[in-house]
């Protein structure tokens, strides 16, 4: 029945055969789940953030492809349901590869009881859903104990919440991967960073090299806590404007030097999750290096969709961090002078949208000239730029998100691209109006 529900739903264009089928699934029997999952011989692995789960798990799909038949959500549905509708979807499947929402982690890993667990950062976002991120963290930590313990766990050493979960795990159980390149830090913490305090004594952390948000390499000058060795580390970064970042993958079997089609030092923190997990799964160095350097990015994440001589550059802004990241790469190119924001509300974005106000916009501000506002808070978005410095005139809000995008399109010269930053379910309304034109699949074909 779920399936059928599935397969309707597909064929009626709506979007809902991504959980629709888990749902009627967990409302007829919560336990198929545990069983569907148990049917897969090589077991499951799962991908967890709050930034970059979604291109972190398709980076490890591209590279695990040519091993396994996967069961992957690739649409980005990674709640339980969207986990359920995978797996009834997906019969033949030998290993099961599942992004996981960060609320949902706890409930998917006890009933999944995965092979790998990867788990990439902790930012502060969606307090109305999640809670602080200490919060988070604390059910983390709690699944991570309750993994069974043939289970292997991949951590992000550079975040300090993410960095100590497992370390009481068998060594040979546990992979850290970070970042050490001091040429790309930051020369000081920044004011939106999360965790700065020291998760064992509470004393401010001291950095020597501070990355993204409050992901780098510190230590507490109290009690000593420190981010652990890395295992699977990335050096000699070169940052290739809006178009590429290259690295030197250095692991315990070797290095490879590695051309991702994706840009920005956020990716290589993907990169870097995507290649622990997947060599944790069996994959060698050179299946590793071959794919990533294939892929070319997950949809609404630096997407770049071609429309009738124009093109579209969609980058998902979502909290703080990533926002801040997301500008720092759009300025690595040539910064853009038009510029579509898309500022939604709903649950999947959050309620609660104050974090605009940590986002660092004002380095784009001096090449800007024109900023399109559209958006269920358009008008919070615009207040937002107008006390950035942008001057108010240049400054236009439309919150119908098609009439914006008409309009932006309409000002973006022949051969132009027009860069967008939307939230959550603004990105899922840009690319539906795109693909119902034609530009593009609907995600969940993609998917």
């Amino acid at each position: 029945m779920a399936r059928a529900t599935g397969e309707l739903s597909r064929l009626a264009r709506t979007g809902g055969g991504t959980t629709v089928p888990g749902k009627l699934l967990w409302k007829l029997d919560p336990a198929a789940v545990d069983a569907l999952a148990r049917r897969l011989p090589q077991g499951s692995a799962l991908v967890s953030a709050t930034n970059g789960k979604t291109t972190t798990a398709a980076m490890a799909a591209g590279i695990l492809k040519p091993k396994f038949r996967l069961a992957h959500n690739g649409s980005g549905a990674n709640l339980v349901s969207g986990v359920a509708s995978t797996l009834l979807a997906s019969r033949d499947a030998e290993l099961g590869l599942f992004e996981v929402d960060e609320a949902a982690l706890p409930e998917v890993a006890r009933r999944l009881r995965p092979r790998a667990l990867c788990l990439g950062n902790l930012f502060r976002d969606q307090l109305d859903r999640y809670g602080e991120l200490e919060l988070v963290a604390e059910r983390w930590r709690a699944a991570v104990h309750e993994l069974p313990v043939e289970s292997s766990i991949v951590v992000n050493g550079d975040d300090p919440q993410v960095g100590d979960l497992g370390r009481e795990r068998d060594p040979a159980k546990r992979t850290v991967f970070g970042v050490d390149d001091p040429r790309q830090a930051h020369p000081a913490l920044q004011h939106a960073a999360d965790s700065k305090w020291c998760i064992r004594c509470g004393t401010p952390y001291e950095y020597a090299a501070a990355y993204i948000g409050h992901l780098g390499d510190y230590r507490c000058p109290a009690c000593g806590h420190a981010r652990p060795p890395l295992d699977v580390v990335a050096r000699g970064i070169e940052l290739g404007g809006i178009d590429r970042v290259s690295f030197d993958l250095i692991t315990p079997e070797g290095s490879r030097r590695v051309q991702l089609g994706v840009p920005g030092l956020y990716n290589v923190y993907n990169a870097l999750g995507a290649a622990s997990l997947a060599r944790t799964l069996g994959a060698s160095l050179d299946e590793i290096h071959n794919g990533l350097e294939a892929f070319r990015g997950a949809f609404g994440r630096f997407e770049r969709i071609e429309l009738d001589g124009k093109s579209l550059l969609v980058l998902l802004i979502k909290n703080p961090a990533g926002a801040n990241e997301a500008i720092r790469t759009l300025l690595a190119g040539e910064p853009p002078r038009l510029l579509l924001v898309a500022l939604n509300d709903a649950t999947a974005d959050g309620k609660d949208v104050s974090w605009i106000w940590d986002v660092d916009f004002e380095p784009l501000l001096p090449a800007l000239e024109r900023l399109v506002a559209t958006g269920d808070r358009a008008a919070e978005l615009a207040l937002r730029f107008k006390y950035g410095g942008f001057d108010e005139g240049a400054i236009e809000v439309l919150p119908q998100l098609e009439s914006a995008l008409d309009h932006a399109l309409e000002l973006t010269p022949p051969g132009g691209e027009l860069v967008a930053l939307p939230t959550y379910t603004a990105m899922l309304a840009l690319r539906d109006i795109v693909a119902r034109r034609g530009f593009v699949r609907q995600y969940w074909e993609a998917a």
